[in-house]
């Protein structure tokens, strides 16, 4: 989608494979005949990249990443598959990094050794600083585990404000020529809206958001995977949100998010491009 709307491509720039620890073992294969069977042009595997030295993943399964040691296996696997169906569908090699308050430095130097790997990449936000201790939560783990996160931060509204706040730090992070330029679900806490609801909109802050995206020359992923999740019901980010966007000629990047082949184009049938 270009910065006016219009679909230019069909492309899915945000998928996941059978490496990662809390999805399904379906092939790089099958994601790829999945999405040609789709009319998709081009693809990009961004699976979760390895966590930052010296953060431990505070989950409960402690599964939200690869491991260091398993990177080369994947990045090994995914170059494979693109020379395999070069002649097919574009497939680029990429990650989700994420951006964890603190570890600036540390993921700076993951990129700095390995993002001449990576052909397309997102950075997004699931880890959370909580400001009343120095633990971290995942934000999108479970609603129960959010539920526990509303009782922590004093209201929903404060894990909210919290989370935007944590993501325009993200884009102004300095973490080097490798950062990522694509911002991952930028509303990937309203995943459980429907069950813990928020009367605010916090529209002066999304905007700066918005604002600061576009200073930097970023992209959105446009992320239909929250369609499907019973308490959400509306991709990341809505609709909303994207006529802003588009409005500042902010790119927007579709994105599955699938951790398993059939996933792939999900909510794409209730996207913004369907109104034009």
């Amino acid at each position: 989608m270009n910065g006016k709307g219009v679909i230019t491509m069909k492309k899915d720039g945000h998928i996941h494979t059978p490496y990662c620890p809390h999805g399904t073992k379906d092939s790089l294969t099958q994601y790829a005949e999945q999405a040609i069977a789709l009319g998709f042009t081009e693809m990009t595997f961004t699976e979760h990249a390895p966590l930052p030295k010296g953060f431990i993943d505070t989950t409960p399964t402690q599964d939200s990443s690869i491991t260091l040691e398993v990177l080369p296996f994947y990045l090994e696997d995914v170059q494979r598959i693109k020379k395999e169906y070069e002649k097919r569908i574009k497939i680029n090699v990429g990650l989700e990094i994420d951006y964890i308050e603190g570890f600036e430095l540390e993921t700076k130097n993951f990129l700095a050794e390995w993002g001449h790997f990576l052909d397309d990449s997102i950075l997004s936000v699931h880890f959370l600083k909580n400001p009343m201790s120095t633990h971290y939560d995942c934000v999108d783990y479970s609603p129960e585990y959010f539920g526990k996160m509303v009782e922590q931060y004093g209201g929903v509204s404060k894990i909210y404000d919290c989370y935007y706040q944590t993501l325009l730090k993200s884009i102004k992070a300095d973490l080097g020529p490798a950062k990522p330029k694509r911002i991952g679900h930028m509303t990937l806490i309203r995943k459980f809206h429907h069950m813990y609801p928020l009367e605010l909109n916090f529209q002066t802050l999304l905007f700066a958001i918005l604002e600061e995206v576009k200073n930097q020359g970023y992209e959105l992923d446009y992320n239909g995977a929250g369609v499907n999740k019973p308490f959400c019901k509306e991709p990341y980010p809505p609709n909303w949100i994207v006529e802003e966007a588009v409005k500042r000629n902010i790119p927007l990047i579709y994105g599955s998010d699938a951790h398993q082949a059939q996933d792939l184009g999900q909510g794409w049938n209730v996207m913004l491009w369907n109104d034009r």
